[in-house]
C-alpha cells in the first residue's frame, strides 16, 4: 500500500455505465450534435406514455414526468423533467419553472412517503461540463440518502451496491403515487 493514497490512483468500476456512455454516444452520431427537442430520452419517453412500464416511469402529470434514473447513484434514485425539453432552467419561462418545481416537490413527497429517507440529495446537472447526460433536455435528479448508506463496499470495493431491481423499486413508488391525493396528480 503506497505511503500517500494519492500516488496510486484508485480504480472504480462500473460496467453499466458503459452501456449508457455507448448508447449516448451513438445516438450522438446518428443524430449529430444535441440540438433542443432531439436526441432526449426524457422527450421520447414523454411522447410515449404507453410504454411508461418499460421506461420505469413512476407518475405523470398534464405538465412532466418522474421516474427512475435507469443508472442510479442509490437505489430509489428519481428524475423529473417537464414534457417540453430546454437546455437550461432560464430557458424556461417563469411558469414553466413553477411547474418544474411543483413536480419535484411532488417528487420528493412520494420519496418520502415510499422510502423514507433520512436526507435527499436534489439537484441540476446544467450542461455538459456539468454532467448532464441529456444537455438538451434539462431534470432534476432526486437522490435519498442514508447514514452510513456508504458502505463497506464503496469505501473498500469502491462500488456502490443498489439493493433493489428497478422494476420493483418502480413498482414500489407507483403503488405510493396511486395511494396519494387525486389532486395532487394534476
Amino acid at each position: 500500500m503506497p505511503e500517500h493514497p494519492s500516488e496510486t490512483p484508485q480504480t472504480l468500476f462500473a460496467p453499466w455505465r458503459l452501456e449508457y456512455l455507448e448508447a449516448l454516444d451513438a445516438k450522438e452520431k446518428r443524430t449529430g450534435p444535441p440540438a433542443e427537442g432531439s436526441g432526449s430520452f426524457l422527450l421520447d419517453y414523454w411522447k410515449t406514455p404507453e410504454r411508461d412500464e418499460s421506461n420505469h416511469v413512476v407518475a405523470r402529470t398534464s405538465r412532466g414526468l418522474i421516474l427512475l434514473n435507469r443508472f442510479p447513484y442509490a437505489g430509489g434514485h428519481l428524475l423529473v423533467a417537464l414534457g417540453e425539453a430546454a437546455p437550461t432552467l432560464l430557458d424556461y419561462t417563469p411558469e414553466q419553472r413553477a411547474e418544474l418545481w411543483k413536480l419535484v416537490d411532488l417528487a420528493a413527497e412520494l420519496m418520502q412517503r415510499t422510502l423514507e429517507p433520512q436526507g435527499v440529495n436534489i439537484g441540476i446537472n446544467q450542461g455538459r461540463a456539468a454532467g448532464a447526460g441529456v444537455p438538451q433536455h434539462l431534470h432534476v435528479h432526486l437522490v435519498p440518502r442514508w447514514n452510513g448508506d456508504v458502505n463497506f463496499m464503496a469505501a473498500v470495493g469502491s462500488v456502490r451496491v443498489i439493493p433493489s431491481s428497478l422494476e420493483a423499486m418502480t413498482q414500489r413508488f407507483r403503488d405510493q403515487w396511486s395511494r396519494m391525493t387525486p389532486n395532487t396528480h394534476s
